[in-house]
């Protein structure tokens, strides 16, 4: 059969456990020829209670349907039954035919995918199974090349042989919308005249998930060799160095992981990255925004007292800045990293203050021109 989408051609069949488990593998990369390590996926999630039913059906005998392979024997020639969707029932029927339950299993087996047919294919098949949009963001990040995940790896911002997060949780793996939304704004902050930052809005965006960011590709195609980037690499290098600071002051001492995460809150990372880029030519001011992470008298970003400072209008739930990842969030942050910039001393109550009062009289500045322009425009 031929899916007329993709052009992809494939068979359905039904093969015993004992076939498919012999000949088949959910090891599988998305792109072997150029970046093999790097697996195509979602981790394993053992502990799920639909996982753990799953596997009690498969040993009474349940007959499975609707498992994605691509028949290849181009790399791992042993197994050349590559499970691309369905891993958590391979593993199953792999569990249940250990005990000598040994059902037919229905397959869809696609052929000669080249990859953007793969591509489509492992996205289609873990969207069925409620694919997080990380895992849809790595995907396509590796259909498009290794790039961005050697830069952060490069940077420390990923270990090395390790792949982005599937999907985005404390203490887990840098995702691809984290990298995404560090160099966007990065490079925002970057075309920006630091004396145009009083009357400017600065608010830093996040990049899209799970769907195309334009920006992003934009950005890509108008700045090819940012990859080589020295002054970027610097940033990202410098950021990895407060993640750390931060992880440091607080592993293994408090209750709130939070305060141990607080650099890669996307406020915070969003923020941090838009004055680094900001201050890409004030040596002066650069060096006190990157010795933040030098910080000796308590950790980096004073947590405690981001947690304590309520913002202006702020709703009953607000926790304090750094834990929410809104506009006005994202600004309050920029406001207080050029502020720290500016003074150096690091983030102290004092300057938490003063960064919220400037980003709400910024912000009312800039509604009262938007109401102007408004009115200039004959708009009733």
């Amino acid at each position: 059969m031929v899916d007329a989408k993709n052009g992809a051609r494939y068979c359905e069949c039904h093969l015993a456990a004992k076939t498919i488990v012999r000949l088949g593998t959910i090891d599988v990369p998305l792109d072997p020829e150029e970046q093999g390590e790097y697996r195509a996926n979602r981790d394993i999630v053992e502990d799920h209670v639909a996982y753990e039913k799953m596997q009690e059906d498969a040993m009474e005998r349940r007959t499975f349907s609707n498992i994605v392979a691509e028949f290849s024997s181009d790399f791992d020639a042993e197994h050349p039954l590559k499970i691309i969707g369905g891993q958590h029932r391979f593993n199953a029927i792999k569990g249940a035919l250990d005990r000598n339950v040994d059902q037919l299993h229905g397959l869809k087996v696609y052929f000669a995918l080249d990859t953007d047919q793969r591509v489509d294919v492992q996205l289609i098949s873990n969207t069925n199974i409620a694919a997080s949009s990380d895992l849809i963001d790595r995907m396509q990040e590796t259909q498009a090349g290794p790039e961005l995940r050697d830069w952060c790896q490069d940077c420390g911002l990923l270990e090395r042989g390790k792949d982005f997060a599937d999907k985005r949780k404390l203490g887990k793996a840098l995702t691809v919308r984290a990298a995404r939304t560090f160099i966007i704004n990065y490079f925002r902050g970057r075309s920006l005249a630091t004396n145009s930052f009083d009357k400017a809005n600065t608010t830093p965006v996040l990049a899209k998930t799970g769907i195309p960011d334009s920006e992003w590709s934009r950005l890509k195609s108008e700045n090819p060799s940012m990859w080589q980037d020295a002054k970027l690499k610097k940033g990202g290098k410098e950021f990895a160095a407060l993640v750390a600071a931060q992880r440091a002051a607080f592993r293994g001492t408090t209750s709130n992981p939070d305060f141990e995460e607080k650099a890669l809150n996307f406020a915070v990372m969003s923020g941090w990255a838009f004055v680094s880029g900001l201050l890409h030519n004030n040596d002066v001011r650069l060096k006190r925004h990157y010795a933040l992470c030098e910080t000796k008298a308590r950790d980096p970003l004073n947590a405690a007292i981001l947690a304590k400072r309520a913002a202006q209008n702020r709703p009953e739930n607000y926790r304090g800045l750094g834990n929410r990842m809104d506009p006005k969030e994202r600004g309050r942050f920029v406001e207080l990293f050029y502020l720290q910039a500016d003074r150096g001393g690091g983030v102290t109550k004092a300057s938490v203050e003063l960064a919220i009062k400037k980003f709400h009289a910024k912000q009312a500045q800039l509604d009262v021109e938007e109401a102007e322009n408004r009115g200039q425009d004959g708009e009733p």
